[in-house]
């Protein structure tokens, strides 16, 4: 005779109520509030000083009169922005825009990189942190004392003028030659810049494993081999990230120094969107038109960082987000 099949005991099943992530984030600040505390002046610091104006943005799309409310007084909707793209000077300052930021990525973004290369092959130290002190200086330098510098030596009695006239040579008249503004300006901008920017790939190229060189080296790889397989994708990240970065400035160029340096004689190859903005938005009193021109090359260099971004991802993994 079968027995009965006892029953089982019924067993308390607890359903844990499934946490939130809002609940989660929210308890993690409150175990580590000290280290969120460090956010908090930045995060005020954006808010005031980069979100906030952003509302200003709304009177390019709006009629703005001085002493009226400061978000205009009608719409006008894309008028400005037309307006700026059918100027007889849009082509002319957008392809000067064009041609500065891409001669100054050109030259400027792989100098830093061959000198960190460099500095990085050097053994000795005092001569390593000689160069690397005398190429970080003129970083230092405010950008109307570089102007000025760059006035002096380029004037008809200045150093230059001075050789050229030795080898026999005439005058040239530097800084009222539309021709010479470019190669002065990425010329002189690499001489400020180039040292700083060394400093993240010195640091990138400390944490390569030194154990990869010495097995390169046991495999016979000379210096050009260990730099272009072992040192090349070891600070390729940070060349990623960088890169992202630069070409989101590629339509801001210099500013301050395009401003200090030019003139009418060559506006023909050194007037760029922003100093016509400053010049025929600002300096005129027309504040929605100086807006709508600022929004558009700001509408500009965002999709170049997020193209940028996604071919940097899909051609290397490597990305800003």
């Amino acid at each position: 005779m079968k027995q009965p099949i006892a029953n089982a005991p019924h067993e308390k099943t607890h359903i844990v109520p499934k946490r939130s992530k809002f609940a989660s984030n929210l308890r993690q600040v409150k175990k580590e509030w000290q280290l969120y505390s460090l956010l908090v002046l930045p995060v005020i610091y954006l808010l005031l000083f980069k979100y906030i104006p952003m509302m200003g943005n709304v009177i390019a799309f709006r009629r703005y009169a001085p002493g009226g409310s400061v978000f205009g007084e009608e719409w006008v909707g894309m008028r400005y922005i037309e307006m700026f793209i059918q100027s007889s000077k849009f082509w002319e300052v957008f392809m000067n825009n064009i041609m500065l930021g891409s001669v100054t990525l050109l030259v400027g973004f792989p100098a830093p990189i061959i000198l960190a290369l460099l500095l990085n092959e050097l053994r000795s130290k005092r001569f390593k942190k000689f160069v690397q002190s005398t190429s970080y200086l003129p970083h230092f330098l405010s950008i109307v004392i570089v102007s000025g510098m760059i006035f002096q030596i380029t004037a008809e009695d200045g150093p230059i003028n001075a050789i050229i006239r030795f080898f026999g040579g005439e005058t040239i008249l530097f800084m009222q030659q539309a021709d010479w503004f470019l190669p002065i300006y990425v010329l002189s901008d690499l001489w400020q810049t180039v040292g700083w920017g060394t400093i993240l790939y010195l640091a990138a190229l400390t944490g390569i494993d030194e154990s990869l060189y010495e097995a390169a080296k046991i495999d016979g790889a000379n210096k050009w081999k260990q730099t272009l397989h072992i040192t090349l994708p070891g600070i390729t990240p940070i060349i990623v990230v960088l890169l992202t970065l630069n070409i989101g400035k590629f339509m801001q160029v210099g500013f301050e120094k395009v401003l200090l340096l030019y003139n009418p004689l060559i506006f023909e190859t050194a007037d760029v969107i922003s100093t016509y903005l400053f010049r025929v938005g600002l300096q005129s009193g027309n504040f929605s038109y100086a807006t709508a021109i600022g929004l558009f090359e700001a509408l500009i260099g965002l999709v170049l960082v997020f193209s940028a971004n996604y071919l940097s991802k899909k051609i290397t993994g490597a990305s800003l987000w």
